[in-house]
């Protein structure tokens, strides 16, 4: 993506100096017609005057009224103490909400016990490492996992992942995979890897394991059990 970027203080004097008129719709349509070439996801006014947020090719960039100018940074509500990161959090959501969509159509589904905590996995069913991870997934509890089949190492990882998305369990055939086991190779069905990969792209996911978390946490590599449990309990 391209970027455009302000001194973020700068931007900020000029922006608080600016009357809030435009709403969000209005923002959106000016900066579709003046970046054709661009994503804008959605606008969102900030509780700043005359400033918006907006999610443009995946990612959060901040515009004025007028749309005459982008700038990145981060943007801290330090009226509580510690000072908490709303530009984070709000990627966080973005990248949840993209995540919950896509892991209806492109990924491999488990649910344990009650299924209330959700993961997103990455792997590639050639990966020592995912292997390594699935070991540490098969023993949480009360947990939904969406595997995203991501074969980045080798032709063979697609041949793989193709053949567990072709299988009648999926999820157990993939089990049977990161497990060590093999499969028959089956006749090419319509599978998700294209759009799993421009999902990877998206979110720039250029090796595996990757994990996120239900509330957006990124956690990139292999992760132990016990860090697993920890993090799928905190509120961040």
């Amino acid at each position: 993506m391209r970027h455009w970027l302000l001194e973020p203080l700068l931007a900020c004097l000029l922006l608080a100096s600016l009357p809030a008129h435009a709403d969000a719709e209005k923002v959106k349509r000016d900066l579709r017609a003046r970046l054709p070439g661009m994503t804008i996801e959605s606008v969102t006014k900030t509780p700043f005057a005359g400033l918006y947020e907006v999610v443009v090719d995946g990612e959060i960039v901040y515009t004025d009224e007028k749309t005459e100018y982008f700038f990145g940074g981060n943007i801290y509500d330090i009226r509580s103490l510690p000072p908490r990161n709303l530009t984070e959090g709000n990627a966080r959501r973005s990248i949840v909400g993209v995540l919950a969509k896509a892991a209806q159509e492109v990924a491999i589904k488990r649910v344990r016990g009650t299924g209330k905590r959700v993961l997103y996995t990455f792997e590639d069913p050639n990966c020592s490492f995912c292997k390594a991870l699935h070991q540490e997934l098969e023993r949480l509890d009360n947990v939904t996992i969406y595997t995203f089949p991501t074969p980045i190492l080798s032709l063979d990882s697609a041949t793989k992942s193709i053949a567990a998305w072709c299988s009648a369990d999926r999820a157990g055939a993939w089990d049977q995979l990161m497990s060590g086991g093999t499969l028959a190779v089956s006749t090419s069905c319509a599978n998700p890897l294209e759009k799993v990969a421009a999902l990877a792209k998206r979110l720039d996911i250029t090796s595996t394991p990757v994990v996120f978390l239900g509330n957006g946490r990124r956690i990139n590599g292999f992760v132990a059990l016990d860090r697993l449990e920890q993090a799928l309990d905190s509120p961040q």
